[in-house]
């Protein structure tokens, strides 16, 4: 018999997110590798762990997540709001939670790009009298 699971994306920056959560002890797992060996840092973890702390789901459920573009800090963002949504899937009853602690908001922030003219996209070139 098939195993009950539940997916979601997450976005932020450049980097996308594909999450699905199966009913299990609570590991997370990064592109094929386990969270604590992917990202290394303390806060990122816990930036991707948040959903899970605050619905209580941590031992429940474990987390596959496949992750690219960007760098770093963008893919913890992502897998947060894919696990997020993924979790809103298996229990609508979490929303108002997930959404009062706005994980359920995509980060809009973006690059902002580069003009023609100037050196970036706001820096203009060094000012010369003649």
């Amino acid at each position: 018999m098939a195993q009950v699971q539940y997916g979601g994306t997450g976005r932020r920056k450049t980097s996308i997110a594909r999450v699905r959560i199966v009913p299990g002890e609570g590991k997370v797992l990064v592109n094929n590798r386990a969270l604590a060996e992917y990202f290394g840092k303390k806060t990122l973890e816990m930036i991707v762990k948040q959903p899970l702390v605050l619905t209580e789901t941590g031992g429940r459920f474990d987390v596959i997540a496949k992750v690219t573009g960007g760098g770093i800090t963008g893919q913890a963002g992502a897998i947060r709001l894919g696990i997020a949504r993924a979790l809103l899937k298996a229990d609508a009853g979490l929303r108002p939670a997930l959404k009062k602690a706005g994980f359920l908001t995509r980060d809009p922030r973006m690059k902002e790009r580069k003009k023609y003219g100037l050196k970036g996209a706001r820096r203009a070139p060094q000012f010369s009298k003649r």
